[in-house]
């Protein structure tokens, strides 16, 4: 009786295995693919899905405006409770899209061509429900221009993935030179106040993606995603590039402790997050070059701006000590909730504090 039960069991697996390789070989991925996540979504742990599997086919397909089809979301007319659930992949997603910024745009035209994004605030499907949460962290130094072009391509770039997400610009005012890694801590604490994101993408504002099969949701892993640039010929500049669009988990950002404070100039920051990953004992993730397509909008980027300020770059990197939110210098900082632009909030960052996230960061 067992002998034959084991056999069943042995033919039962080869059949399995059969029927995936047929659906591959017909080039049937996203079959294939869904029956996998399928089986993943029963797992134990809840919600650490692999977002980087190829979830559509990766055939070369025509490229597609931003906007295309996105007039064919709207409300249902049911309470949120009642919503259907949102499919494991967006029917909206195409693949390669086209980077069309109208001449002399503004931010009134963003906000008409979003309509379902709140203003000041964030959008969610508002015909299914989403078990995707994402926030959108953008450091921002003054680009009115980069930050116009990038609202108009994101907001409905993250509609087409069919998630639950807002955008926070957070401004640096009153500095001699820039600090991503000041700026990212401050939009994440902020963020993390506001909603229960259980992703958080740090997005450079000069970088405008070129594929919707790149999902702007967390991997088991941090990942680095933007790693085909067409400035650096759509590949990674160098192996340890780190720069552009990061994404975290709220764990993760805590097992890293987050980002280094104390670099007024770009070249090291890259070395200090790669350590950081390294001495947090996780691996990276990045998705397939073929979907981590950026273009990288023309223009001085101020994160290249050389600062007399570099005190800490030949130190080791520390892990330090957690720092009560009570210790934040807060009058040094202003939260501001723009109800007339198609962004969460802007933060406005008054001089440097030693904390400015849930951590002392060195």
């Amino acid at each position: 009786m067992e002998q034959q039960r084991g056999l069943l069991l042995l033919f039962l697996g080869v059949q399995l295995l059969l029927m995936g390789a047929f659906l591959y070989q017909n080039r049937h991925r996203h079959s294939f693919t869904s029956f996998l996540r399928v089986l993943i979504q029963d797992r134990p742990t809840v919600g650490e899905e692999l977002p980087f599997l190829v979830s559509v086919s990766a055939a070369q397909t025509s490229s597609q405006d931003v906007y295309t089809n996105l007039s064919q979301i709207h409300p249902v007319g049911v309470s949120e409770e009642d919503l259907p659930s949102c499919p494991l992949i967006s029917p909206y997603i195409n693949g390669p899209l086209k980077v069309m910024i109208p001449e002399n745009l503004t931010m009134e035209q963003v906000v008409e061509k979003n309509p379902l994004v709140e203003l000041g605030g964030q959008y969610r499907p508002p015909d299914c429900w989403t078990r995707h949460h994402t926030a959108v962290v953008v450091p921002y130094y003054g680009q009115v221009q980069h930050l116009q072009h990038l609202l108009f391509h994101l907001h409905p770039f993250l509609q087409r993935q069919q998630l639950h997400y807002a955008i926070y610009v957070v401004n640096q005012v009153h500095t001699t030179a820039f600090n991503r890694g000041k700026l990212r801590n401050v939009g994440f604490w902020e963020a993390m106040q506001e909603e229960e994101w259980d992703c958080v993408f740090f997005h450079d504002v000069n970088l405008l993606p070129e594929d919707d099969r790149n999902l702007y949701i967390c991997d088991i892993f941090p990942a680095h995603v933007s790693v085909a640039i067409d400035k650096f010929n759509y590949k990674l500049p160098y192996h340890g590039y780190l720069g552009g669009v990061f994404a975290l988990r709220p764990t993760h950002y805590l097992r890293i402790n987050g980002f280094p404070n104390s670099y007024w100039y770009w070249d090291h920051e890259d070395h200090d997050i790669a350590a950081r990953l390294q001495l947090s004992g996780m691996l990276l993730s990045r998705p397939h070059l073929l979907f981590g397509r950026y273009h990288m909008l023309e223009g001085q980027d101020p994160s290249h701006q050389q600062s007399p300020q570099r005190h800490c770059w030949h130190r080791p990197v520390r892990m330090v000590e957690q720092c009560s939110p009570n210790r934040i210098p807060c009058n040094q900082m202003q939260h501001e909730k723009n109800k007339s632009l198609p962004v969460s909030s802007v933060f406005l960052l008054r001089k440097a504090p030693c904390c400015a996230g849930l951590f002392c960061f060195c």
